[in-house]
């Protein structure tokens, strides 16, 4: 095992130290992974296959939503999607199966996962900032949750209806293979998973002095245009669904300016006490 003591640790202790944190976050996902594969066939049934049905909340909701406004003649409002889903190769079940199964693993461990990096860097914290630690890894999984909530609840099913809806031709069929289906829906939530991590990404930024509340402020018209770009790739390419995502990813940006500010405050108290 790898000394504790960051004192006397050399560069080599730091990488066995390291390894050792790789490896127990390994083995969380992997036994993750494993009681996912267990539970496989219901995975499937009610959370890889749930957005492809009709009666998934989320299209309820916006069906609802646009008979309210008067809109009527709304896809949120079919009996079912025109698409199939197809397996084209051999294995193409099998191993969608361990994958699905793998990231679900890495989903389940986040909390885990966030808490060996936080063992791995606290070391090298003050004592004040090592106390923090439980609301970190508090904070920082429950903004991964909401992200990947988020994009399993939005982000996916606002793409897969619009999507499977798309036709340049009639003589065209959608029949997707289980891969881009499965891809689609890993990705959207993933993704939101990790951008609902921007406060902490801020914060770090901010603690290091790479990044400044003034700063932010300063460029929150160029932030807004990479918003709405990056709305734009995890999301398909109609503006409803680019504003329904840009919105919360917008309201990060600011909790993020102010958590900046807070930093920021925190830090100059300190160099003041310091001075006397």
């Amino acid at each position: 095992m790898a000394k504790t003591n960051t004192d006397e640790m050399s560069f080599l202790d730091h990488l066995e130290d390291l390894r050792w944190h790789l490896i127990r976050i390994t083995v969380s996902i992997l036994i993750c992974a494993s009681v996912a594969f267990i539970f496989s066939k219901a995975i499937f049934k009610y959370i890889i296959f749930a957005p492809k049905q009709m009666d998934f909340p989320t299209y309820k909701w916006l069906c609802k939503a646009s008979e309210f406004i008067g809109i009527n003649d709304t896809t949120f409002c079919a009996t079912e999607f025109p698409f199939i889903i197809q397996s084209r190769e051999m294995a193409a079940q099998f191993s969608a199966d361990i994958w699905t199964s793998i990231y679900a693993g890495f989903i389940i461990a986040f909390p885990y996962i966030i808490y060996q990096f936080w063992s791995f860097i606290s070391p090298g914290l003050h004592s004040s900032e090592r106390r923090h630690s439980r609301g970190f890894i508090i904070i920082t999984s429950l903004l991964f949750f909401m992200g990947v909530l988020f994009g399993y609840y939005i982000v996916t099913p606002l793409s897969i209806n619009f999507l499977a809806n798309y036709s340049v031709s009639p003589e065209i069929s959608n029949e997707f293979d289980i891969s881009s289906y499965i891809a689609l829906i890993r990705s959207s939530s993933l993704a939101s998973g990790f951008v609902f991590e921007l406060p902490i990404i801020i914060y770090f930024l901010t603690k290091i002095g790479l990044v400044t509340p003034q700063l932010m402020k300063k460029y929150r018209k160029f932030a807004l245009v990479i918003v709405l770009i990056l709305s734009a790739i995890i999301t398909p390419p109609d503006l409803a669904s680019q504003v329904i995502v840009a919105i919360p990813i917008l309201l990060l940006y600011q909790v993020s300016i102010y958590i900046s500010k807070v930093v920021v405050k925190n830090q100059n108290k300190k160099q003041k006490k310091a001075k006397i």
